[in-house]
This record gives C-alpha cells, sequence and structure tokens, in this order.
C-alpha cells in the first residue's frame, strides 16, 4: 500500500496539540490546529500546508505551518527550497519541517538561512529512556503480588453453660439453638481475658496466622467465664469449636510498562533539546549525542 503521508500529518498534529495543551496557550488563544490547509498567497495562487494553526497577540496574528514528510531518509536540501517556493509570498509566516529521519546538511544550512525551524519528529526509541547523562529512567517496574485468601469459618458451634440458661432465660434447652442464622451480629466476651470479638474477628484472626496453608481446618476453646451474644439474647458460653477453610494464596505478577504512556517525540534539530509527549505529561531533556 502506497504512504501517502496522511497518517505521519495527523501524528505530528496530534502531538502539536499535546504541547500547545500543556503549555495552557490553547485555553488563553483558543488555538485550532488544521489539517491540509489552504492559503491564497498574493499571487492569488492557492497552496496547501500539512499543519497550520495560528493565534492573536497584542494585535497581531501569529500563523504557524508545518510541512511533514514521512521519508526514510534524510531530507535533502530540495525539500527545503520547495517549501521556501510556497511561503514565498505569503507574508507573516512561521515555516516548520517535520520529519522522521533527519536531514542532509544542505537542508540544514538552506533551513537556517531562512529561518525554517527544522524537527524530527518520531515514535520512541531506546534514547529517549537514558536522560543526557546516560542514566536510565524508569520503563519498566514489575511487581510480585501475593495474596492470602482470607479464612472461612463453615461451621461455629457454641456449648453454653445449661444450668445458666435454665436459671436466667426462658429458653426451652431441650431444643437446639440456633445461633448461626446471622453470625455477623454474634458476638463473643470473655471476661478472663477482658477480649470482645466477632466471628468476622476470628476469621481475621485465622487468616494471619495461616502462614499461607491450605486446607480444611477444626478449632475448639473453652471457657472459664465467657459470653456470647446474638441479637437480643445472651448465654453463659463455655465453649465452642468450629469448622474452617483457607483456600491459600494467590501469586500474581503485575507489570507497569510506562513506555506505553509515550505518545511519541519531538526533537528540536537545530537548539538540541527534544519533548518526549506522554497521555499524561511532557519531558523535556537534550538530544543524547549518538
Amino acid at each position: 500500500m502506497k504512504n501517502t503521508g496522511k497518517k505521519y500529518e495527523v501524528f505530528v498534529a496530534n502531538l502539536q496539540k499535546a504541547l500547545i495543551h500543556s503549555e495552557k496557550i490553547s485555553e488563553q488563544k483558543n488555538i485550532k490546529i488544521e489539517l491540509n490547509k489552504k492559503i491564497t498567497d498574493n499571487c492569488g495562487l492557492e497552496r496547501e500546508f500539512d499543519i497550520y494553526w495560528e493565534y492573536e497577540f497584542a494585535g497581531i496574528t501569529y500563523k504557524t505551518v508545518i510541512e511533514c514528510k514521512d521519508y526514510n531518509s534524510k531530507i535533502s536540501v530540495e525539500k527545503i527550497d520547495s517549501l521556501i517556493g510556497k511561503i514565498r509570498d505569503i507574508p507573516d509566516l512561521k515555516p516548520i519541517f517535520a520529519t522522521k529521519m533527519g536531514y542532509q546538511s544542505g537542508a540544514k544550512s538552506k533551513a537556517s538561512s531562512n529561518k525554517i525551524e527544522l524537527l524530527i519528529v518520531r515514535e520512541q526509541n531506546e534514547t529517549d529512556w537514558v536522560d543526557e547523562n546516560g542514566n536510565p529512567y524508569i520503563k519498566i517496574i514489575n511487581i510480585d503480588m501475593t495474596y492470602l485468601l482470607p479464612a472461612r469459618i463453615t461451621n461455629f458451634i457454641p456449648i453454653i453453660d445449661e444450668d445458666w440458661t435454665m436459671k436466667n432465660t426462658d429458653v426451652d434447652i431441650s431444643k437446639k439453638l440456633n445461633l448461626t442464622d446471622s453470625t455477623d451480629k454474634i458476638i463473643i466476651e470473655d471476661l478472663v481475658e477482658n477480649k470482645k470479638y466477632s466471628i468476622f474477628d476470628m476469621e481475621n484472626e485465622l487468616t494471619k496466622d495461616s502462614k499461607g496453608k491450605k486446607g480444611n481446618f477444626e478449632k475448639e476453646k473453652e471457657f472459664k467465664n465467657a459470653f456470647i451474644y446474638c441479637g437480643n439474647q445472651n448465654f453463659k458460653l463455655n465453649s465452642y469449636k468450629f469448622e474452617y477453610t483457607i483456600d491459600g494464596k494467590i501469586e500474581q505478577p503485575i507489570k507497569i510498562d510506562f513506555s506505553k504512556e509515550l505518545i511519541g517525540v519531538i526533537e528540536y534539530f537545530q537548539k538540541g533539546v527534544k519533548k518526549s509527549i506522554y497521555k499524561k505529561g511532557i519531558r523535556s531533556n537534550k538530544i543524547t549525542k549518538k
């Protein structure tokens, strides 16, 4: 498929939009970037430019055009001459040239003498992940996450003091007590150890003590002086036993790749600086010598 250069023009325009937005210029000047802008020169000829924008400041209108060339070789002086010819009869234009691979020496000289700014606008490469002194930026972070799955009490059986229950309640102890209908409301108070906790608290403690083990387990505990509360009912508690399960742990590697946040890079050829355009910001530094 023939390369029409349109995709590259959109790429360059999007990076310029990001730059203008980051510097808050567009909010102040209401700048609109246009593609394939047609301008009639002083000779009545219609000239088309790949990218164009303008804004007014202190009563003066500033106009910028960018000529984009998606070539796999360096730009020759003939291409600079062509841009000079297009803008010769259009006053007050700021001309910029953008390409991916760079410029031949004759093109650099001709652009400099005609005040044409040269840009290399490209996708990222490995040089963008070190500063001008060769110090690397963080590009990828690998994290090994380990999740301990919580313990779950599957069967809780309280053993209440029958004598205390007969003397202090109207509960028929000949019938089985069902205290597990609302386990989230069950509270146990150990008066000897001065502790009060819920079944949810018990599950948390079991999780902390699990040390990564996995399976089904049982546990029981006796009390000298304790009570169990469930809603409006309370009973003296002799002991309890329960069954619980632990599903172990989950190990999950996480990879954070900052290179996916880097949209593209603009090298200001004559100034020796570049701007890395990220989805959420701009990073500027000197061009690394190659």
